[in-house]
């Protein structure tokens, strides 16, 4: 994959992760009345939303930063409980997203 094209992937990821993360916040919530799950889906969700506005290394840092603090809480969840839904599907999407996030990172310094 070229520079240019790491880089549009990483930046259409960002808003499509944030709402991934805000909708499972609020699944987590619905489903399992677990508040801790909405406010860290909500605020996560939010932070990435904002990401979204800033300029690339910025947006870059600020998702990658996200992506990877919840991968972090989402691969705890799944050595705890062993269940893939939620906690292992969104640890390899999170997982994902901030190799993509940091890679974008890179790649739009590489460009400058």
């Amino acid at each position: 994959m070229d520079t240019l094209s790491l880089i549009n992937v990483a930046t259409w990821l960002v808003p499509v992760y944030a709402a991934l993360v805000t909708i499972g916040g609020i699944i987590g919530y619905t489903q399992s009345k677990s508040k801790i799950s909405l406010i860290a889906g909500l605020g996560s969700g939010a932070a990435l939303a904002i990401a979204t506005l800033q300029p690339p290394v910025m947006r870059f840092a600020i998702a990658a930063l996200i992506a990877a603090l919840l991968l972090v809480v989402f691969v705890v969840r799944f050595l705890k409980t062993r269940a893939f839904m939620p906690a292992g599907l969104m640890a390899i999407l999170s997982g994902v997203a901030s190799t993509l996030f940091i890679l974008g990172f890179f790649a739009n310094q590489t460009i400058r």
